[in-house]
């Protein structure tokens, strides 16, 4: 079967973010997402769903090009598909510590071309970690109980010490994770490692109090927290009247 489209003209993309750039927060997926998003309702292939009085919308009907376009601009393999996300509270740290992940990337490969029996099973781990974490993650919506946050709790754990061995860490890294383990909470890095990024897992019952405290603390290194959450809508349309005034005027701006 053929599908026809209209013709999408040349168009200039504008693009506004809160996201620090390089900083292993997805941003790069993102984009690629919103694009993939914007092209598919310009040339019909995904009807615009915004009724009047609508302010938003989500848009489902995505095949894979924006999986396609971020693959081929990192040059990565897929990640972990979860059919149902949970709503999870992190907090996210930005430790402001640059790195470039094509040279963390070739130092891992470097190691496991020097100690491959050793590497390997590290490796190994670390996607049992991930097939572990799928499994309870996909298990949380239908049964939101809190049996499974001690068991996130210890595969951050797990996972970040193996990041380290693999040697993606970072002395930035490690102080933010201990600096959340004084207060009770666990982190590890996000992203490629060697700087950048790290969240921690807040429980439902967190005391507000301990996360204010934490993020104090780790301001104090220097380091910048925002509390947000895992398990958005994802991809969504929205109305220029739902927009913050800062994204229209930096919009207006450009």
């Amino acid at each position: 079967a053929c599908l026809c489209f209209r013709d999408v003209p040349s168009v200039d993309i504008l693009v506004w973010s809160e996201l620090p750039t390089g900083a292993g927060l997805g941003s790069s997926a993102a984009y690629a997402v919103c694009l993939a998003a914007a092209l598919l309702m310009a040339c019909g292939a995904v009807s615009c769903p915004l009724k009047e009085g609508d302010s938003t919308a989500s848009l489902y009907l995505l095949g894979p090009w924006e999986l396609l376009g971020d693959m081929k601009e990192r040059g990565e393999g897929t990640s972990l598909a979860v059919s149902r996300v949970p709503t999870l509270r992190i907090l996210l740290t930005n430790t402001k510590v640059p790195r470039s992940t094509k040279v963390l990337v070739a130092g891992v490969k470097e190691k496991i071309l020097k100690f491959p029996a050793i590497m390997n099973p590290v490796l190994d781990s670390i996607d049992a970690i991930s097939q572990e974490c799928q499994s309870v993650l996909e298990a949380m919506p239908a049964n939101p109980s809190p049996e499974y946050y001690p068991v996130l709790e210890e595969l951050f754990d797990i996972n970040q010490h193996h990041l380290n061995v693999i040697g993606v860490g970072h002395p930035s890294l490690d102080r933010l994770c201990r600096v959340t383990a004084s207060h009770g909470l666990h982190s590890k890095l996000t992203g490629a490692g060697g700087g950048g990024c790290g969240i921690t897992l807040l429980r439902p019952d967190t005391s507000p109090l301990a996360v204010e405290a934490a993020k104090r603390d780790l301001c104090a290194c220097g380091f910048e927290c925002w509390e947000t959450n895992i398990g958005a809508p994802g991809v969504t349309l929205h109305h220029s009247s739902s927009l913050k005034a800062e994204v229209l005027h930096a919009l207006s701006e450009s």
